[in-house]
């Protein structure tokens, strides 16, 4: 006989278990977690993790209970260096490194024609296009360097001084580039590129209202025609002739169209324009917010540094690398810039002293006066900073010719200086200090005082054993 007693039988094999928590109903009550207390969150992540098995050692990701937000602010407060490596735990992490870089240098112009740029770093504020501009030759090992740019070449190809002219990119690429790129970086602040045109700048101007910053190579008057559509433009380098690498001109009708385009600049760099006093002037004129100036290997007409007194704002002057200064400055003599404050003169040519005169009175005004590695700089040259009557701080650096005795003669004459620099200027003694340039270096804010690095050496090596020669050095046994 067989009866039933009502009760469900149980299985004999297992015991009915609690289904465990997906990770999806982790991710859609992440907000409840993320409100809770410190102690009530901990408790909530013991009860939420699996039991760890023995054949398997996989713990979970907290990080999905993390909203992108936050996890893109926990990544910025890791080194820029490391944040690369985090690009390669997953493809979320992946893309948010992407969103976190704002700076990015194109050697592949594929890779922004593709759209493959935008997509990977959608927020990129400052862009480097040269080097992208360059055709090269896959698989080159030759890196060519120039104080302008740095590209690779083939071996054999670089056979001509023409090569980087030669193998640009066409303007319509650079265009249409140029279009892609401002479609998908609205946000961008300083862009760099080479061989555009008055379209491409345009296409930019339109899509970046927020450029602020902007460097163009092989620059042309014609390309200077669209500069004036960029409304908060305040950083400018121009880079037109460039010996051995391309012949671009940048002509006073050039720098008309940008004084009359870009009156909000606060700096100007002119690499290798040419031009002369009616453009200097209209800069002057018209770009009244001008704070500094820079001329880098210029090929400017004569008289061109007579514009310099409708600069009424300039406050820093910059020449460098510059084989002249001005052929025919005899106007600049009775005029000067009374807002200039700094002068800076770096691997220029100072063997001119009609011309050298003019420029100091021109800058009279300067309260900080800097030298570096200048060619014909000697006493004669020198003396006549004298005509700077306020100058705070000077700067010497590779000024060979350059003695004592007229150093001391001049800065003698400057009783408001409070910084002094003299380094690897040779002809410059410590032997030959007197006591006044002694007291003079005591009463000063800041002195760095290295003229002769080859007599600090030797008497940081004495007794060291160290910088003997051969055959008093070593001894025979």
């Amino acid at each position: 006989m067989s009866y039933n007693t009502g009760k469900k039988e149980s299985s004999p094999v297992s015991p009915l278990k609690k289904r465990r928590a997906s990770w999806s109903e982790l991710w859609v009550n992440h907000h409840q977690l993320l409100s809770s207390s410190p102690l009530d969150l901990a408790a909530k992540f013991q009860s939420l993790t699996p039991p760890i098995s023995k054949s398997k050692t996989l713990l979970p990701d907290f990080t999905l209970l993390l909203p992108d937000l936050i996890l893109i602010r926990v990544i910025e407060k890791i080194p820029k260096s490391q944040r690369k490596n985090l690009s390669l735990v997953c493809k979320r992490w992946f893309k948010l490194h992407g969103r976190l870089v704002r700076s990015f240098k194109v050697s592949d112009w594929e890779f922004l024609a593709s759209g493959r740029l935008i997509s990977r770093f959608p927020n990129l504020d400052t862009v480097d296009l040269v080097s992208g501009c360059l055709i090269s030759p896959p698989n080159s090992g030759i890196l060519v360097n120039h104080r302008i740019v740095s590209f690779t070449v083939g071996v054999g190809s670089y056979q001509s001084w023409s090569f980087f002219e030669e193998n640009l990119l066409s303007v319509d690429i650079v265009e249409r580039g140029l279009k892609a790129l401002a479609g998908g970086c609205s946000n961008l602040r300083k862009l760099v590129v080479t061989n555009t045109s008055e379209l491409g700048l345009l296409n930019v101007a339109e899509e970046c209202s927020r450029l602020q910053e902007l460097e163009l190579h092989k620059c042309s008057d014609s390309v200077l025609l669209g500069i004036g559509a960029f409304e908060n433009l305040q950083i400018l380098r121009l880079v037109g002739n460039v010996d051995g690498l391309y012949n671009s001109l940048v002509s006073d009708i050039g720098l008309m169209i940008l004084a009359q385009g870009c009156k909000r600049l606060v700096k100007l760099e002119l690499v290798g324009c040419e031009g002369g006093f009616d453009g200097i002037k209209e800069i002057g004129e018209c770009c009244q917010m001008l704070e500094e100036l820079t001329l880098c290997d210029h090929k400017m007409e004569s008289g061109w540094l007579g514009g310099l007194r409708y600069c009424e704002n300039l406050k820093t002057l910059k020449l460098v690398s510059c084989k002249k200064i001005d052929n025919d400055p005899d106007e600049c003599f009775s005029c000067c810039c009374p807002a200039l404050e700094r002068l800076h003169l770096e691997k220029c040519q100072l063997r001119d002293k009609n011309t050298l005169k003019a420029l100091f009175k021109m800058c009279e005004a300067a309260r900080e006066i800097v030298f570096q590695d200048c060619w014909g700089l000697d006493n004669d040259i020198f003396s006549l900073a004298l005509a700077f009557g306020r100058v705070k701080l000077l700067y010497l650096e590779g000024c060979s010719l350059l003695t004592t005795s007229c150093l001391e003669s001049v800065i003698l004459h400057w009783h408001e200086l409070e910084h002094l620099k003299v380094v690897s200027c040779k002809n410059i003694k410590d032997s030959e200090v007197s006591p006044s340039l002694s007291a003079l270096f005591s009463a000063l804010v800041e002195l760095q005082w290295r003229p002769d690095t080859r007599s600090h050496l030797s008497s940081s090596l004495t007794g060291t054993g160290i910088g003997g020669k051969g055959g008093k050095f070593f001894k025979k046994t």
